[in-house]
Protein backbone atom coordinates (compact mmCIF):
# COMPACT_ATOMS: atom_id res chain seq x y z
CA UNK A 1 0.00 0.00 0.00
CA UNK A 2 0.68 3.50 -0.65
CA UNK A 3 -0.08 5.91 1.99
CA UNK A 4 -1.21 9.47 0.61
CA UNK A 5 -0.40 12.52 3.41
CA UNK A 6 -1.48 16.33 3.35
CA UNK A 7 1.28 18.15 4.06
CA UNK A 8 -0.17 21.20 4.85
CA UNK A 9 0.46 23.25 7.93
CA UNK A 10 -1.28 25.22 9.93
CA UNK A 11 -0.55 29.04 10.06
CA UNK A 12 -1.81 31.23 12.95
CA UNK A 13 -4.61 32.40 11.14
CA UNK A 14 -6.74 34.00 13.85
CA UNK A 15 -5.80 37.66 14.70
CA UNK A 16 -6.97 40.26 17.79
CA UNK A 17 -7.19 44.17 17.05
CA UNK A 18 -8.93 46.82 17.07
CA UNK A 19 -10.74 49.42 14.35
CA UNK A 20 -9.71 53.14 13.81
CA UNK A 21 -13.32 53.72 16.11
CA UNK A 22 -11.93 52.18 19.09
CA UNK A 23 -13.70 48.71 19.04
CA UNK A 24 -12.74 45.28 19.15
CA UNK A 25 -12.20 43.17 15.65
CA UNK A 26 -11.32 39.51 15.19
CA UNK A 27 -10.36 37.97 11.74
CA UNK A 28 -10.13 34.29 10.78
CA UNK A 29 -7.95 34.53 7.74
CA UNK A 30 -9.18 31.82 5.44
CA UNK A 31 -5.85 31.57 3.40
CA UNK A 32 -2.28 32.82 3.34
CA UNK A 33 -2.44 36.25 2.53
CA UNK A 34 -1.67 36.59 -0.91
CA UNK A 35 1.44 38.80 -1.20
CA UNK A 36 0.78 42.10 -3.83
CA UNK A 37 3.51 43.08 -6.48
CA UNK A 38 4.88 45.63 -4.82
CA UNK A 39 4.64 47.58 -1.85
CA UNK A 40 5.10 44.67 0.86
CA UNK A 41 1.12 44.65 1.12
CA UNK A 42 -0.89 41.61 1.16
CA UNK A 43 -4.50 40.75 0.49
CA UNK A 44 -6.81 37.89 1.94
CA UNK A 45 -10.56 36.87 2.59
CA UNK A 46 -11.50 36.53 6.41
CA UNK A 47 -14.47 36.00 8.48
CA UNK A 48 -14.94 38.59 11.13
CA UNK A 49 -16.42 39.54 14.19
CA UNK A 50 -16.78 42.95 15.28
CA UNK A 51 -18.78 45.52 12.41
CA UNK A 52 -16.86 46.59 9.88
CA UNK A 53 -17.22 49.40 7.09
CA UNK A 54 -15.25 50.04 3.83
CA UNK A 55 -12.12 51.65 4.17
CA UNK A 56 -11.87 51.38 7.82
CA UNK A 57 -8.13 50.67 9.15
CA UNK A 58 -7.65 47.70 11.72
CA UNK A 59 -4.59 47.73 13.88
CA UNK A 60 -3.00 44.60 15.22
CA UNK A 61 -0.27 46.39 17.14
CA UNK A 62 2.95 47.96 15.92
CA UNK A 63 3.82 45.99 13.10
CA UNK A 64 0.89 45.23 11.44
CA UNK A 65 -2.55 46.99 9.97
CA UNK A 66 -5.00 45.96 7.12
CA UNK A 67 -7.81 48.17 5.41
CA UNK A 68 -11.17 47.02 4.82
CA UNK A 69 -11.69 47.03 0.98
CA UNK A 70 -14.62 45.00 0.77
CA UNK A 71 -17.55 43.42 2.28
CA UNK A 72 -18.95 40.94 0.14
CA UNK A 73 -21.20 39.16 2.48
CA UNK A 74 -22.61 39.47 6.16
CA UNK A 75 -19.47 38.10 8.36
CA UNK A 76 -17.22 38.10 5.34
CA UNK A 77 -14.29 40.68 4.59
CA UNK A 78 -11.26 41.42 1.80
CA UNK A 79 -8.63 43.02 3.52
CA UNK A 80 -5.59 44.38 2.73
CA UNK A 81 -2.71 44.13 5.44
CA UNK A 82 0.54 46.25 5.30
CA UNK A 83 3.50 46.38 7.62
CA UNK A 84 6.19 49.10 8.22
CA UNK A 85 8.48 46.49 7.93
CA UNK A 86 7.65 45.96 4.15
CA UNK A 87 6.28 41.92 4.69
CA UNK A 88 2.95 42.21 5.31
CA UNK A 89 3.02 38.27 5.19
CA UNK A 90 5.81 38.43 7.69
CA UNK A 91 3.82 40.29 10.31
CA UNK A 92 0.44 38.30 9.81
CA UNK A 93 2.56 35.55 10.69
CA UNK A 94 4.52 36.92 13.94
CA UNK A 95 0.80 38.62 14.72
CA UNK A 96 -1.63 35.50 14.81
CA UNK A 97 -2.45 32.76 17.02
CA UNK A 98 -2.98 29.69 15.83
CA UNK A 99 -7.17 28.77 15.04
CA UNK A 100 -7.62 26.48 17.79
CA UNK A 101 -10.79 24.20 16.95
CA UNK A 102 -13.93 25.82 19.05
CA UNK A 103 -14.68 23.37 21.63
CA UNK A 104 -11.20 23.97 22.91
CA UNK A 105 -11.37 26.00 25.65
CA UNK A 106 -8.83 28.13 26.52
CA UNK A 107 -6.72 30.72 24.56
CA UNK A 108 -3.89 29.26 21.84
CA UNK A 109 -0.34 29.57 23.31
CA UNK A 110 2.88 29.49 21.46
CA UNK A 111 3.27 25.61 22.02
CA UNK A 112 -0.24 25.00 19.84
CA UNK A 113 2.43 26.12 16.76
CA UNK A 114 4.10 22.56 16.81
CA UNK A 115 1.55 20.57 18.75
CA UNK A 116 -1.63 21.61 16.49
CA UNK A 117 -0.23 19.89 13.37
CA UNK A 118 0.93 16.55 11.70
CA UNK A 119 4.15 15.05 11.72
CA UNK A 120 3.67 15.34 7.59
CA UNK A 121 3.73 19.30 8.22
CA UNK A 122 5.69 21.08 6.08
CA UNK A 123 4.04 23.63 3.76
CA UNK A 124 1.99 26.74 5.95
CA UNK A 125 -1.40 27.13 4.65
CA UNK A 126 -4.12 25.84 6.66
CA UNK A 127 -6.24 27.27 9.53
CA UNK A 128 -7.36 23.91 10.56
CA UNK A 129 -5.27 20.58 10.67
CA UNK A 130 -5.94 17.69 8.87
CA UNK A 131 -6.81 15.73 11.75
CA UNK A 132 -6.25 12.29 10.14
CA UNK A 133 -2.82 12.97 10.42
CA UNK A 134 -3.01 13.43 13.88
CA UNK A 135 -2.95 9.52 14.41
CA UNK A 136 0.36 9.43 13.54
CA UNK A 137 3.67 10.02 15.35
CA UNK A 138 6.98 10.01 14.03
CA UNK A 139 7.97 6.18 15.28
CA UNK A 140 4.52 5.48 13.33
CA UNK A 141 6.27 6.66 10.39
CA UNK A 142 9.39 5.14 10.49
CA UNK A 143 7.69 1.81 11.50
CA UNK A 144 5.73 2.00 8.08
CA UNK A 145 8.93 2.96 6.10
CA UNK A 146 10.76 -0.17 7.73
CA UNK A 147 7.45 -2.18 6.40
CA UNK A 148 7.67 -0.88 3.05
CA UNK A 149 4.90 1.48 3.02
CA UNK A 150 5.60 4.32 0.63
CA UNK A 151 4.19 7.75 1.94
CA UNK A 152 3.96 10.54 -0.61
CA UNK A 153 2.51 13.64 0.17
CA UNK A 154 0.40 16.02 -1.29
CA UNK A 155 -0.88 19.41 -0.01
CA UNK A 156 -4.36 20.46 0.68
CA UNK A 157 -4.47 23.92 2.21
CA UNK A 158 -7.34 23.62 5.00
CA UNK A 159 -9.97 26.20 5.11
CA UNK A 160 -13.14 26.94 6.29
CA UNK A 161 -15.15 25.25 3.21
CA UNK A 162 -14.10 22.11 4.60
CA UNK A 163 -15.95 22.55 7.70
CA UNK A 164 -19.05 24.45 6.34
CA UNK A 165 -22.26 22.60 7.17
CA UNK A 166 -24.73 21.29 4.61
CA UNK A 167 -27.73 23.79 4.92
CA UNK A 168 -29.83 22.65 1.38
CA UNK A 169 -32.33 19.83 2.23
CA UNK A 170 -31.12 19.14 -1.80
CA UNK A 171 -27.28 18.50 0.04
CA UNK A 172 -26.04 18.57 -4.20
CA UNK A 173 -27.23 21.89 -4.11
CA UNK A 174 -24.22 22.67 -1.52
CA UNK A 175 -21.20 24.64 -2.86
CA UNK A 176 -17.98 23.90 -1.10
CA UNK A 177 -15.75 26.98 -0.99
CA UNK A 178 -12.21 26.90 -2.99
CA UNK A 179 -8.99 25.45 -1.11
CA UNK A 180 -5.31 26.07 -2.52
CA UNK A 181 -3.66 22.67 -3.61
CA UNK A 182 -0.50 21.23 -5.06
CA UNK A 183 0.65 17.46 -6.77
CA UNK A 184 3.93 18.05 -7.96
CA UNK A 185 5.04 16.52 -10.75
CA UNK A 186 7.13 13.88 -8.21
CA UNK A 187 4.52 12.54 -6.58
CA UNK A 188 1.94 11.93 -9.25
CA UNK A 189 5.53 10.16 -10.71
CA UNK A 190 5.73 8.23 -7.66
CA UNK A 191 1.06 7.67 -7.94
CA UNK A 192 1.69 6.53 -11.12
CA UNK A 193 4.29 4.14 -10.32
CA UNK A 194 2.33 2.66 -7.28
CA UNK A 195 -0.63 2.15 -9.51
CA UNK A 196 0.92 0.61 -12.30
CA UNK A 197 2.67 -2.07 -9.74
CA UNK A 198 -0.75 -2.93 -8.47
CA UNK A 199 -0.41 -1.26 -5.07
CA UNK A 200 -3.47 0.53 -3.35
CA UNK A 201 -3.24 3.89 -2.77
CA UNK A 202 -4.70 4.96 1.51
CA UNK A 203 -6.02 8.36 1.46
CA UNK A 204 -4.99 10.00 4.87
CA UNK A 205 -8.31 12.00 5.70
CA UNK A 206 -10.46 13.54 2.77
CA UNK A 207 -8.56 16.27 2.15
CA UNK A 208 -5.80 13.75 0.35
CA UNK A 209 -9.33 12.31 -1.27
CA UNK A 210 -10.12 15.49 -2.64
CA UNK A 211 -6.79 16.39 -4.32
CA UNK A 212 -5.87 12.98 -5.63
CA UNK A 213 -9.77 12.55 -7.19
CA UNK A 214 -9.04 15.98 -8.60
CA UNK A 215 -5.50 14.51 -10.32
CA UNK A 216 -6.82 11.54 -11.40
CA UNK A 217 -7.32 10.92 -15.18
CA UNK A 218 -8.03 7.67 -17.49
CA UNK A 219 -4.08 7.98 -18.55
CA UNK A 220 -2.67 8.67 -14.82
CA UNK A 221 -2.52 11.18 -12.21
CA UNK A 222 -1.84 14.68 -13.98
CA UNK A 223 0.99 17.15 -11.83
CA UNK A 224 -2.04 19.77 -10.93
CA UNK A 225 -2.23 23.12 -8.45
CA UNK A 226 -4.39 25.54 -8.03
CA UNK A 227 -7.90 25.77 -6.13
CA UNK A 228 -10.12 22.70 -5.51
CA UNK A 229 -13.80 23.06 -4.94
CA UNK A 230 -14.44 19.55 -5.47
CA UNK A 231 -17.65 18.51 -3.45
CA UNK A 232 -17.85 14.60 -3.09
CA UNK A 233 -21.08 13.35 -2.07
CA UNK A 234 -22.95 9.75 -2.70
CA UNK A 235 -22.93 8.40 -6.53
CA UNK A 236 -19.80 9.83 -7.34
CA UNK A 237 -17.43 7.37 -9.11
CA UNK A 238 -13.67 7.00 -7.49
CA UNK A 239 -10.89 7.17 -10.17
CA UNK A 240 -8.29 7.09 -7.36
CA UNK A 241 -8.96 5.95 -3.75
CA UNK A 242 -8.85 2.20 -2.62
CA UNK A 243 -8.90 3.27 1.06
CA UNK A 244 -9.74 6.18 3.28
CA UNK A 245 -8.45 6.34 7.58
CA UNK A 246 -10.39 9.30 9.03
CA UNK A 247 -11.62 10.87 11.52
CA UNK A 248 -15.66 10.61 12.82
CA UNK A 249 -17.28 13.41 11.83
CA UNK A 250 -20.15 15.56 12.65
CA UNK A 251 -23.56 15.31 10.89
CA UNK A 252 -24.59 18.00 7.91
CA UNK A 253 -21.37 17.80 7.11
CA UNK A 254 -19.35 17.55 3.47
CA UNK A 255 -16.87 15.01 5.48
CA UNK A 256 -19.90 12.58 6.36
CA UNK A 257 -21.32 12.45 2.96
CA UNK A 258 -17.51 12.07 1.21
CA UNK A 259 -17.21 9.03 3.61
CA UNK A 260 -20.74 7.53 2.52
CA UNK A 261 -19.86 7.93 -1.39
CA UNK A 262 -17.05 5.78 -0.58
CA UNK A 263 -17.99 2.74 1.92
CA UNK A 264 -21.90 3.16 1.12
CA UNK A 265 -24.24 5.01 3.39
CA UNK A 266 -25.34 2.01 5.38
CA UNK A 267 -22.15 0.80 6.18
CA UNK A 268 -21.19 4.65 7.81
CA UNK A 269 -24.09 4.73 9.48
CA UNK A 270 -23.27 1.16 11.26
CA UNK A 271 -19.84 2.46 11.52
CA UNK A 272 -21.49 5.36 13.59
CA UNK A 273 -23.65 3.71 15.63
CA UNK A 274 -21.15 1.64 16.77
CA UNK A 275 -18.94 4.44 17.76
CA UNK A 276 -21.71 6.01 19.69
CA UNK A 277 -22.47 2.76 21.86
CA UNK A 278 -18.86 2.78 22.52
CA UNK A 279 -17.94 5.97 23.51
CA UNK A 280 -15.46 7.23 20.66
CA UNK A 281 -14.50 10.74 20.76
CA UNK A 282 -15.36 12.62 17.49
CA UNK A 283 -13.73 16.28 16.46
CA UNK A 284 -10.12 16.46 15.76
CA UNK A 285 -8.25 14.73 18.15
CA UNK A 286 -10.88 11.98 18.58
CA UNK A 287 -10.68 8.35 16.94
CA UNK A 288 -10.61 7.27 13.51
CA UNK A 289 -11.76 4.51 11.47
CA UNK A 290 -10.36 2.91 8.14
CA UNK A 291 -12.16 1.96 5.38
CA UNK A 292 -10.90 -0.95 3.10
Amino acid sequence: DVLVVNDTRVFPARLAGRKDSGGRVELLLHHLPEAEDHGGAARVRATHRGRLKVGQTLDFGADLTAEVLALPEPGLAEVRFTAPGGDAVAAVLGAGEVPLPPYIRRAADDTDRQTYQTVFADRAGAVACPTAGLHFTEAVRQDLAGRGVDIVPITLHVGPGTFMPVRQDDYTRHRMLPEYFELSSAAAARLNHAKGAGKRLVAVGTTSVRVLESCAAPDGFQARQGWCDLFIYPGYCFQAVDRLLTNFHLPKSTLLLLVSALAGRDLIMQAYAAAVQERYRFYSYGDCMLIL
